[in-house]
């Protein structure tokens, strides 16, 4: 499981609000890719408070994910699930991390149990959010994960998410 702002796609303190906006992280495709290809279920939990706050809308943020959805078919991948959560922070809904919501979200729709198992993220909230679902938290140092790495040192920390892609693979064979 993977955040998705600081770990796929380079991240904005005005929001991401459109397909154009959107970069990803070098090597991060081809990660998802490889994770994808060696049998790992990936899936995608994103807070998206932009929405709202009314800077996108659901449409916006729809065309953001097909862009990314394109890119990693393209690099012979596959995503399982997006889930997203739109809500404003003053809400306080139940999906937007730190709340474990949208985690066991992505348990229920893949049928797998993510007791355990890594949610690689970049910032405090990606961490809480681990902890709560009961998966294992990962910080990758891109993002605003090295700040993050220096708050939680005891979490294991990867520079990108190719270090961590490369990691995974490399211990199941």
């Amino acid at each position: 499981m993977l955040d998705r702002d600081g770990v796929i796609n380079h991240d904005s303190p005005d929001y991401i609000k459109h397909a154009d906006e959107w970069y990803p992280i070098d090597g991060s495709i081809d990660a998802i890719a490889k994770l994808s290809q060696a049998g790992i279920v990936v899936c995608i939990a994103t807070n998206q408070a932009g929405i709202g706050r009314g800077l996108f809308t659901e449409e916006d943020l729809d065309g953001i994910h097909k862009r990314l959805l394109k890119e990693v078919n393209a690099a012979g991948g596959t995503i399982t699930h997006i889930a997203f959560c739109p809500h404003h922070p003053d809400e306080r809904c139940q999906c937007r991390k730190p709340a474990p919501g949208m985690l066991i979200q992505l348990g229920r729709v893949t049928g797998l149990s993510i007791a355990g198992q890594p949610f690689v993220g970049d910032s405090e909230k990606d961490v809480e959010a681990a902890n709560a679902a009961g998966s294992m938290p990962i910080i990758v140092r891109t993002g605003n994960g090295v700040k993050t790495a220096r708050k939680y040192p005891r979490v294991q920390a990867f520079d990108d998410l190719a270090a961590f892609a490369d990691c995974v693979i490399t211990n199941r064979t």
